[in-house]
Parts: structure tokens; sequence; C-alpha cells
């Protein structure tokens, strides 16, 4: 076995792992509950809706993903039923994505399951723990996204590259 199997999981496959486990946990009970018509990826929009509105704009700032993705995301819910554009009144020109009847009840239903998913961790690690646990996250999340801002994408050499020409 090389190093690099034998090693820890880095940064990146942990916080996967952990995302791609809460999504599938997320919307799996989010289908139990009738909303089967939803995919993991709008969770770039329904993460981030505001029940007064938001513009795409800013759902693709807060979400990282980019404007078309956003634009795309937001017609496919739009023809679910779970959002719809509306004029924002701050700016006749600009458009805000709003939840319809049916996206207020998703939110509060993925409210609802978020809730009792972070009740199980918080009870098997402690309070202590899994409130700590919850700040280190959300401070490696916002310098992370400081890199992004900055523009230091792609300067970094990912650690496997690094790894295996021998340049640890």
């Amino acid at each position: 076995m090389s190093e690099h199997q034998t090693a820890e999981p880095d940064l990146g496959v942990l916080a996967a792992q952990v995302l791609f486990s809460v999504q599938r946990e997320l919307f799996t009970a989010l289908a139990e509950q009738g909303f089967d018509d939803i995919q993991p990826r709008a969770g770039a929009v329904l993460a981030y809706l505001r029940a007064d509105g938001i513009r795409a704009s800013e759902l693709a700032r807060v979400s990282g993903q980019h404007k078309q993705v956003i634009g795309s995301l937001v017609d496919d819910l739009e023809r679910l039923g779970y959002v719809e554009r509306k004029p924002d009144p701050g700016d006749r020109r600009a458009k805000l994505i709003c939840p319809t009847k049916r996206g207020l009840l998703q939110m509060e239903a993925a409210v609802s399951i978020m809730r009792t998913i972070e009740e199980r961790h918080a009870k098997a690690l402690g309070q202590q723990e899994y409130a700590a646990f919850k700040t280190a996250l959300h401070r490696v999340a916002d310098l992370q996204r400081k890199v992004q801002d900055r523009g230091h994408r792609g300067r970094h050499r990912p650690v496997a590259h690094v790894r295996s020409r021998g340049l640890e």
C-alpha cells in the first residue's frame, strides 16, 4: 500500500463524505414527505432560499455556483412549482427568486430534518464537542471561501499531485 492510501482522509474527502451522507439522508426524508421530485443538486438554491426571496446573483454568490447553474436550477424548481420569479421591489429590473407555498412547505420540512440530523450528532458527540466542531467547520469554510474570493483558484497544487511527484 502506498503512503497516500494509508494516510488519514484529507479535508476534501471528509467534507465530501459528510456532505453526501447528509444529502442522501435529507433528500430521502424529503421524498418520504412528498417532495420526491427534487434532486440534491437543487440544494444550491433550496439551502439558501429565503421566504421573502433572493436574487439569482446572490444565490450564485452564497452557494459558490455559477450564475448559469443557478439559472438552470431555478428554471427546474419553477417548473416543479417550488419557486417563482417576481420583480424586486427595490429594483424593478431585477427579479427575486421566491418560494411558492410548496417551496415554503419544503423549506420547513428540510429545516426539521436537518434539526433532527444535527441533534443526533450533538447527542453522539456531546453538545460542547458538537458546538466546537461546528465553530471550527465554519472557520475552515470561511477561510476556504476567502482563498477563492481572492482569486487563488487553481494556484495551489493538489496534495495528491504534490505527493505523486515526491515533493512533500
